[in-house]
C-alpha cells in the first residue's frame, strides 16, 4: 500500500488532483444537507478543505493559488456574461443608489476597524488584516502589505506576517458570515421568496424598455394615403407594424404600404412611447393575430456564423419576402429590431409573414439549435485575457504609497459585462448557453472554495487555540456583521429594496463570490448578480482605498 500513501501524502500532479477531487466531491455532498430548512450549499466545500488540510491533506501552494485565482476568474467571467445585457439598464435606473449603499458598508467597515483599534490596542495591521479577511478582500490584503513595506520598512516583515494571520483567521467567517446574515435578514424581515420571485418577474415586464404590443386605429389625417415610411418620419420613434388590416383583409407591410383612413396597425412598441403613438389614433381592442390570414409568426434563433455582426437590413435584402421582424431577444432583454440592428449568436427574433419568407430567413440565419450546442472557447477565453489585462493594470493616486489595480476579480468581470452588451460591434460572440455557462460557474466557484479552505486549514486550529485568535475571530465577526446588517436593515425598510436586490448589493460591497452563488441559488433569477455586478468595481476600488489609509494615516 506504499503507493496509495504516496499518493495522499506525497507532492504531485495526482495527489494535488486527488485533494482537489475529495474536497470538492465531499463538500457538494454535504451542501445538499438542510439544517432547520437551510442549505449553505457549494460553501460547504470551504469547509471541507479546511479539514482535509488539518488531517494533513496538502497541496502545493503554487498549486492552490493558481486555482484559486483561475476558479475565481471563471466564476466572475461568467457572472459578467450572464447578467451583462440587465446590467447596464440597471445602472441607469438605481445604480446610484446600490453604489451610495455599497459605499456606506465599506466606511462603516472601515469606521468598525478603527473603533476596535481604540477600544482594544489590537495593533491596526492587525486589525486591517483581519477587515480584509472578514470581507473576503484579497487585494485589500496585498495593498495593505505594500503599505506597510513603504511605511514601516523596518518592521514590514513581522507586521505583515501578523497581518496575514489575522486575514487567514477572519477568511472563513467572512465567507459564512455574509451568508448568515443574509439568512438573518431574511427572518427577521419574513421574506417570502416565491413572492419576492413573482414581483421580480413582474418588475422585468413592467422595465420601463419592456415592450408591449397594441392596435391602433388609424384616424390622423395626416397620415392618409401616406405611405407607412411617413409614421416613422414624423413621429421619429422606433417601433415595428407587424400587421395592417385594410378592410377585411390581414396584411404584411412595409415601408411603402399606403396607409388608409381606419387601418388598424399592429404595433410592437415600447411601453415609455405610447403616449407618442396616440398621434395616430385611438387604441383599439381588436386582435389581429386572431384574424383568419396566411401569415405566421415563428421564432429564429441565430446560430449562422455568417449572419452575426451585420446590420438586419443588410440581411433583409439578401432573403426579400413578405415577412417583418419585430423585436429580438438577447440575453432574456428584449427590443425593437431596427435596420441598423446587428444581431449576435443566439439572438431569438420574432419574425412575422408568410410561411415560405419566414422559412428562407431562416435559414439565412441558420435557426439550428444544435449549432449552439457546440461551445465557441475562443471568445471566452479572449475575453479572460482582456480581463487579467485590464486587471492588471496600474493606476496611481496621488498620496496612495503604491498603485491601485481592481485585481483578477474585477477586471475579468467588467470585460465580461462590456463584451455581453457591446460585443457585437467589435465583431465577437460571447453566446454561452445557460447550461455551460452554469456549468463554467460552478466549477469556478468550487476550485475557489476548494483552495481558499486548503490554504487555511492547516494552522488554522493552531491559531484559534493559542494566543489572540479566538479574540481575533471575533473582531472578524464584528467587522463582517455590523455594517452588512445595519445596511441590508436600511435597504429593507427605508430604501424598500427586495431581498434579492440586497443580497447582491451585499455580495458585492463585501466582494464575496460564495455569498452571489448562495444568493443566486437561493433567488432561481439573475436580480443577485445584476446588483453585484453594479456594485463590484466601485467596492473593490474602495476596499483597496481603504486598506492602505488605515495604514497610512493610522
Amino acid at each position: 500500500m506504499e503507493w496509495f500513501e504516496t499518493l495522499l501524502f506525497k507532492d504531485s500532479v495526482a495527489h494535488n488532483a486527488l485533494v482537489f477531487s475529495l474536497t470538492i466531491a465531499v463538500g457538494v455532498l454535504l451542501g445538499r444537507i438542510k439544517i432547520f430548512g437551510i442549505s449553505l450549499g457549494v460553501t460547504w466545500v470551504l469547509f471541507s478543505g479546511i479539514f482535509f488540510s488539518h488531517c494533513g491533506l496538502l497541496v502545493n501552494k503554487e498549486v492552490e493559488h493558481f486555482v484559486k485565482e483561475f476558479g475565481l476568474i471563471l466564476f466572475v467571467y461568467t457572472v459578467g456574461l450572464q447578467v451583462g445585457p440587465g446590467f447596464f439598464s440597471s445602472l441607469k435606473k438605481e445604480g446610484l443608489t446600490f453604489n451610495l449603499l455599497a459605499l456606506s458598508i465599506v466606511l462603516l467597515g472601515g469606521l468598525v476597524t478603527l473603533g476596535l483599534h481604540f477600544l482594544t490596542g489590537q495593533p491596526l495591521h492587525v486589525l486591517t488584516g483581519i477587515m480584509s479577511g472578514a470581507v473576503t478582500n484579497t487585494p485589500g490584503l496585498g495593498a495593505a502589505q505594500q503599505a506597510i513595506r513603504d511605511v514601516h520598512e523596518a518592521a514590514a516583515p513581522e507586521m505583515i506576517n501578523k497581518l496575514n494571520l489575522g486575514y487567514a483567521v477572519a477568511y472563513p467567517f467572512g465567507v459564512i458570515g455574509l451568508i448568515l446574515v443574509l439568512i438573518f435578514i431574511q427572518k427577521v424581515t419574513r421574506v417570502n421568496l416565491k413572492k419576492e420571485y413573482e414581483d421580480y418577474n413582474q418588475k422585468v415586464a413592467d422595465h420601463a424598455e419592456a415592450l408591449t404590443t397594441l392596435h391602433v386605429k388609424l384616424e390622423n389625417p395626416n397620415f392618409f394615403n401616406k405611405p407607412l415610411s411617413t409614421l416613422f418620419k414624423l413621429l421619429n420613434l422606433q417601433f415595428v407594424v407587424s400587421r395592417l388590416k385594410q378592410g377585411d383583409e390581414v396584411i404584411t407591410p412595409n415601408i411603402t404600404t399606403i396607409l388608409h383612413e381606419g387601418d388598424v396597425l399592429m404595433i410592437v412598441a415600447s411601453k415609455v412611447d405610447l403616449p407618442r403613438l396616440s398621434l395616430i389614433g385611438t387604441q383599439v381592442n381588436e386582435d389581429l393575430k386572431q384574424v383568419k390570414s396566411n401569415m405566421v409568426a415563428e421564432r429564429i434563433v441565430v446560430t449562422q456564423k455568417e449572419a452575426t455582426h451585420k446590420p438586419i437590413k443588410e440581411l433583409v435584402l439578401k432573403e426579400k419576402g413578405y415577412y417583418n421582424i419585430t423585436r429580438i431577444n438577447r440575453a432574456g432583454i428584449e427590443f425593437i429590431a431596427t435596420g441598423s440592428s446587428t444581431l449576435q449568436m443566439g439572438d431569438v427574433l420574432t419574425v412575422v409573414g408568410d410561411a415560405a419568407s419566414i422559412s428562407k430567413f431562416g435559414k439565412l440565419l441558420g435557426n439550428s439549435l444544435k449549432r449552439l450546442d457546440h461551445p465557441m472557447l475562443a471568445p471566452i477565453f479572449f475575453g479572460i485575457l482582456l480581463g487579467i489585462i485590464v486587471g492588471s493594470i496600474p493606476f496611481a493616486i496621488s498620496g496612495m504609497p503604491a498603485p491601485i489595480k481592481i485585481g483578477l476579480a474585477g477586471g475579468p468581470l467588467i470585460i465580461a459585462l462590456i463584451l455581453s452588451r457591446f460585443g457585437a460591434r467589435f465583431h465577437i460572440a460571447t453566446y454561452v448557453t445557460h447550461s455551460a455557462n452554469l456549468m463554467l460557474r460552478e466549477i469556478g466557484i468550487v476550485l475557489f472554495l476548494a483552495s481558499v479552505g486548503l490554504s487555511s486549514g492547516e494552522h488554522f486550529v493552531e491559531i484559534l487555540s493559542e494566543g489572540d485568535g479566538l479574540a481575533w475571530m471575533g473582531y472578524g465577526v464584528i467587522i463582517t456583521a455590523v455594517p452588512l446588517l445595519i445596511v441590508g436593515l436600511i435597504s429593507r425598510f427605508i430604501f424598500k429594496k427586495s431581498f434579492f436586490e440586497i443580497s447582491g448589493l451585499l455580495s458585492g460591497a463585501s466582494t464575496d463570490p460564495p455569498a452571489l452563488a448562495f444568493a443566486s441559488h437561493t433567488a432561481r433569477c439573475d436580480a443577485p448578480a445584476v446588483t453585484y455586478a453594479t456594485v463590484y468595481p466601485l467596492t473593490m476600488i474602495l476596499r483597496i482605498l481603504v486598506a492602505q489609509l488605515l495604514i497610512v494615516l493610522f
